[in-house]
């Protein structure tokens, strides 16, 4: 399994737009083969700051769904309104 924490700070007034996008791209992820969790989370204390957590079956299911057709589409949407910051994790 990998994990994948993609931290997004959202530019002021693009909240909505954001979470719509998010929603549209969770909701496709979650159908795709190998993914095991896609949640969105909102951090506690600061107000646009969120993050996906990922869990994927193995990296062959993560390069499908970076290749997919909602990913493709929908992730520069995000970039243009955010500032993003990925991390990916393995167990130990």
């Amino acid at each position: 399994m990998i994990s994948i924490v993609a931290k997004f700070t959202v530019n002021k007034g693009e909240e909505d737009k954001f979470i719509s996008l998010v929603s549209e791209l969770g909701e496709a992820s979650r159908a795709e083969k190998g993914c095991i969790e896609y949640i969105l989370h909102k951090h506690a204390e600061k107000a646009l700051t969120y993050c996906i957590i990922e869990k994927w079956k193995n990296q062959a299911a993560i390069d499908e769904h970076n290749s997919s057709g909602h990913f493709t589409t929908i992730v520069p949407k995000i970039v243009e309104i955010t500032d993003a910051e990925i991390d990916i994790y393995q167990p130990v």
